[in-house]
């Protein structure tokens, strides 16, 4: 096949060409010349984010630690587009490996919970750190760090403090990183709902559908030249409390998820959740969860930073596409009713606050 001068590419940081073959230099049938490390592409966005780069020709480095928890990525490009290759966070060789033929690495590792072997310090910051210094000293033309949208300094939880500690020990690992703040996720991987009531159900959300993250994620680190030191806010486009998200997963699946109208108190929960993390050897409903549960996510965009309108992409409103996820919970005799509340703007409550146990 022939190659142009247009289908050349010449590397940021080390001068190397990438030559870009097939159909229009970019899709599942082409090579765009591009390669990838998505980091922590086995977790609930990291999926969306490798089809979204194999659809676009980049051959996609897929490290894991379970060989099982890889398996589901293969399919996601054409053969030899999509590379697994064993890692540990605290291995630097490995990581070395993974990300020595990329000119783009996507950091997307994080934690909800703590473990004796990992702390949020652990995976947030050393691990953060340590992948965008070896970047750094490998040639890397791009560093993509995903974050959150809550992440700050000075939060009492410690999942949401280690994420904005992460943010800064990569500014300064990686000349030009790129750090994007997503609000609360939504997609296939929900589970069924937690339906305990904290706060009274008023705590705020901006829930964001994880495809348009990652095909945020995909702009940023392939097309957008000018995402390089600057930091992404993407919350979604609408904001609702915990008790209007049970309202409509109510309405959508006909089951009662609000009833009986109880709130547990912050203490009572907390120290069951603290006794959760104790006894149980599978992830629980945890202490820094209940302290989130409290903490309102803020849509608002501070200035100097980007958001979806720099992107191109109007992200979907979370009524449109909750059907597509909570049908499966209906049961056989509603699962084919259709959608009464499709459009935006269609939660209402209908029930009183809750009664608080004292």
């Amino acid at each position: 096949m022939r190659t142009y001068m247009q289908d050349v590419t010449i590397k940021r940081k080390t001068g190397v060409p990438m030559v870009g073959r097939g159909p229009y230099g970019m899709g599942r049938n082409s090579v765009s010349g591009n390669v990838a490390t998505v980091f922590g592409c086995t977790g609930f966005l990291g999926r969306y984010l490798v089809s979204k780069l194999a659809k676009r020709g980049v051959q996609v480095v897929v490290p894991y630690r379970d060989e099982d928890e890889k398996r589901h990525l293969r399919v996601l490009g054409d053969l030899g587009q999509i590379v697994p290759l064993e890692w540990d966070l605290r291995n630097d060789q490995q990581i070395e490996e993974c990300l020595r033929h990329s000119d783009i690495v996507y950091n997307l590792t994080g934690r909800n919970y703590e473990t004796k072997n990992f702390t949020f310090q652990d995976v947030h910051v050393e691990g953060a750190r340590r992948i965008a210094e070896i970047a750094q000293a490998s040639g890397v033309a791009r560093f993509v760090q995903v974050s959150h949208l809550s992440a700050d300094l000075n939060s009492p939880s410690g999942f949401l403090r280690t994420k904005a500690q992460g943010d800064q020990a990569v500014r300064r690992a990686f000349e030009g990183a790129t750090i994007v703040r997503p609000a609360s996720m939504y997609g296939h991987e929900d589970p069924w709902p937690i339906t305990f009531k904290l706060n009274n159900g008023e705590t705020k959300l901006a829930p964001v559908h994880s495809l348009d993250v990652a095909q945020a994620l995909s702009l940023i680190g392939v097309l957008d030249a000018e995402a390089m030191g600057q930091t992404y806010v993407l919350p979604g486009p609408k904001t609702y409390t915990l008790r209007e998200l049970l309202q409509l997963t109510e309405d959508i699946t006909y089951r009662n998820l609000i009833s009986p109208d109880i709130n547990v108190p912050k203490w009572l929960f907390s120290m069951t959740a603290g006794l959760g993390e104790k006894i149980a050897w599978w992830p629980m409903f945890n202490k820094d969860e209940v302290i989130r549960r409290f903490i309102d996510e803020n849509p608002e965009v501070p200035e100097g930073c980007k958001s979806w309108a720099d992107l191109g992409i109007e992200p979907d409103v979370l009524e449109d596409r909750a059907i597509m996820y909570l049908r499966r919970f209906r049961s056989h005799l509603s699962y084919e009713q259709p959608m009464s509340n499709a459009h935006s703007g269609a939660v209402k409550l209908k029930k009183e606050p809750f009664r608080v146990i004292e």
